[in-house]
């Protein structure tokens, strides 16, 4: 069953990502889908996994890019 959370996180926030969206807004939506009373109890299923940290670190270079 932890698996299938644990996919279900990674692949609602990498989408979350991909689509250009609020990942802030995102986690909170989804920590409260998955039960959680806060998003920093969803955090742990999100850890080091190289294709979430790969579209965070995207994100924060363009983010950093874009603002000169």
């Amino acid at each position: 069953m932890h698996g299938l959370r644990h996919t279900f996180a990674i692949r609602t926030m990498l989408d979350a990502y991909q689509q250009g969206l609020d990942a802030g807004a995102r986690l909170g939506v989804l920590a409260t889908f998955l039960g959680h009373v806060a998003p920093a109890r969803t955090y742990w299923y999100l850890q080091a996994v190289p294709e979430l940290m790969r579209a965070a670190a995207d994100r924060l270079e363009q983010h950093e890019q874009n603002r000169g």
